[in-house]
This record gives structure tokens, C-alpha cells and sequence, in this order.
């Protein structure tokens, strides 16, 4: 058991003969015992400290660990989310593809469609131009005919009413 200011002071020393000075010897308990109560009163002080900042210490280890717990956490996040961006990319790329192969294949369509109708009006128009053309000969030769020559050979004579020549 440590040794205490109080039994420092409570000592009793046996006397002898031509022993030490006694006020000396007081003297000097009685500085040991004002640094030993010092010194008593610098380690509880530092005991005080110690326990304060191993407080801190462990409210630090504490903020440390979940700090680090959140970092793990905030990286398991963002490689969560970049793996869902990359699987939405993928997605919209496909639905993309698909889009354009379908706009595509309706393109193709209506210009195969425009295409036929294209060829359709071609063969019409060819249709049409050969039934005019044989209509404006026929007319041609209708008026090269000599019939119309022999009508201008006809002499109609003017026919008077009765009424006229009374």
C-alpha cells in the first residue's frame, strides 16, 4: 500500500542517544510531506487528463470507425450505382438498336412501296401516252381522210319561203 501524506506525518522515530536534530528532522517531513501532497495532487491531476483524453480518444476511435464504416458503405454505393448505369446504358443502347432497325425496316418498306407505285405510274403514264398518241392519229387521219373534201363539193341551194315571193 502506497504511502500517504498523513503517515508521513504520523511517523514517530525512536529516539537514541546523540540521535538527529528534531526540529531538523521535522523540518524536513514537513517539506517531504508538502511535496509529497504535490506530488499526490500532479498525478491525480494527470489521472484526470489521462482519463479526459482517453475519453476523447475513444469518442475519436468511435468517429474514426464509422467514418470508415461510411466511406465502405458510400464505395459499396457508388459501385452499386455504376454497375445500374452501366446496366441502364446497356438497356438503352439495345432499346436504340432496336428502334432504329425497326425505323429502318419501315424505310425500306415504304421505299419499296414508293418504288412500285413509282414503276406502277411509269407503266401508266406509258399506257396513257401510247392511247393518247393513238387518239391524236386517229384524228390526224380522220382529217387527211377525203372525206372532208367531198363535202365541200356538196352546193346547197338556198331554199326561200313561199311567203317571200308573193
Amino acid at each position: 500500500m502506497p504511502l500517504t501524506p498523513l503517515d508521513i506525518h504520523n511517523k514517530e522515530f525512536n529516539k537514541g542517544f546523540r540521535g538527529y536534530d528534531e526540529d531538523e528532522v521535522n523540518e524536513f517531513l514537513d517539506q517531504v510531506i508538502k511535496d509529497y501532497e504535490m506530488v499526490i495532487r500532479e498525478k491525480k491531476e494527470l489521472e484526470s487528463k489521462l482519463s479526459e483524453l482517453n475519453e476523447k480518444l475513444g469518442h475519436f476511435t468511435n468517429i474514426e470507425e464509422t467514418l470508415n464504416k461510411s466511406i465502405l458503405i458510400a464505395q459499396e454505393t457508388a459501385e452499386e450505382v455504376k454497375r445500374n448505369a452501366s446496366k441502364e446504358a446497356k438497356l438503352i443502347i439495345k432499346e436504340a438498336e432496336k428502334n432504329a432497325d425497326r425505323i429502318i425496316n419501315e424505310s425500306l418498306a415504304k421505299s419499296r412501296k414508293i418504288t412500285i407505285e413509282i414503276e406502277e405510274l411509269k407503266k401508266q403514264s406509258k399506257v396513257f401516252r401510247n392511247r393518247f398518241k393513238m387518239l391524236i392519229e386517229a384524228q390526224l387521219d380522220m382529217l387527211s381522210n377525203d372525206d372532208w373534201d367531198h363535202l365541200m363539193e356538196y352546193n346547197v341551194e338556198p331554199v326561200f319561203a313561199e311567203s317571200e315571193e308573193n
